[in-house]
C-alpha cells in the first residue's frame, strides 16, 4: 500500500513593491515612450527636409542636362544612391514604434499588475506585446535586413 503525498500548491515567484516605486517606473516608461514618439517627429521633420533639398538639388540639375559631363552624371548618381539611403528612416521608425510598443506594454502590465482596481474601476484592456522581436535588424546602412509589413 502506497500513502500518496499531498499535492504542494505551485506557486509563481513574486516580488513586492511598494505602489510608489511602481508608479514611479511606470511613468517613467511612459516618459521614455512621449521621447520615442517626439524622436519619430524630428526624424519625419528631418526626412522631409531632406528630400526637399534632393529634390532641388535634382531639379538645379536638370538645368545641366543636355550636356555631356561625366562629372553631371556622377553627382546624379551620388544624389540617387543619397535619396535611397534615406530607407534608415523607415528602418528607425520601426524601430522606435517597436520599442515603444513594449515600453507601453511594460508600463500598462506593471500597473496591472500591481495596483488594486478601486471601486467600479474595470481592469486594463492591455495591448498585446509585440510577439516578434524587433524588425529591424540592420546596424549599419551596408549590411543587415528589414522587415516590411
Amino acid at each position: 500500500m502506497t500513502m500518496e503525498q499531498p499535492s504542494m500548491p505551485r506557486t509563481v515567484p513574486s516580488v513586492s513593491l511598494p505602489v510608489n516605486m511602481v508608479a514611479d517606473v511606470q511613468d517613467s516608461l511612459l516618459m521614455a515612450l512621449t521621447d520615442l514618439q517626439r524622436l519619430v517627429g524630428l526624424l519625419d521633420h528631418a526626412t522631409g527636409n531632406l528630400l526637399d533639398r534632393f529634390g532641388s538639388a535634382e531639379r538645379a540639375l536638370g538645368h545641366l542636362a543636355g550636356r555631356d559631363n561625366e562629372d553631371l552624371q556622377v553627382i546624379r548618381t551620388q544624389l540617387h544612391q543619397a535619396v535611397t539611403e534615406l530607407q534608415f528612416h523607415d528602418m528607425a521608425t520601426q524601430l522606435i514604434n517597436h520599442t515603444s510598443q513594449i515600453l507601453q506594454g511594460c508600463a500598462w502590465r506593471l500597473a496591472d499588475e500591481s495596483m488594486e482596481l478601486e471601486g467600479d474601476e474595470q481592469p486594463l484592456a492591455l495591448d498585446p506585446m509585440p510577439e516578434r522581436p524587433s524588425p529591424v535588424t540592420q546596424s549599419e546602412m551596408d549590411s543587415g535586413s528589414i522587415e516590411l509589413f
